[in-house]
């Protein structure tokens, strides 16, 4: 088992745990919108498959928001 932080909340997960699973895990319905911080940096989409989590990883998924000026 590992223990990370997930945008501020301790998570445990089975090992390994790869990024996309951990998407999944979370219940992340437009992955396409999210960016994901690994340990403060960005991980590109075509990684989320190969990155495995370990204990002590810090991930925060990053929302895309629209809006504009009125």
């Amino acid at each position: 088992m590992s223990k990370i932080t997930v945008n501020g909340k301790s998570q445990e997960l089975e090992n390994p745990t790869t990024l996309a699973k951990l998407i999944a895990l979370n219940n992340i319905t437009q992955p396409d919108m999210v960016s994901v911080q690994l340990n403060e940096e960005f991980i590109s989409k075509e990684d989320y498959e190969t990155i495995e989590l370990k204990d002590g990883d810090v991930v925060d998924f990053l929302y895309f928001m629209g809006g504009g000026c009125l």
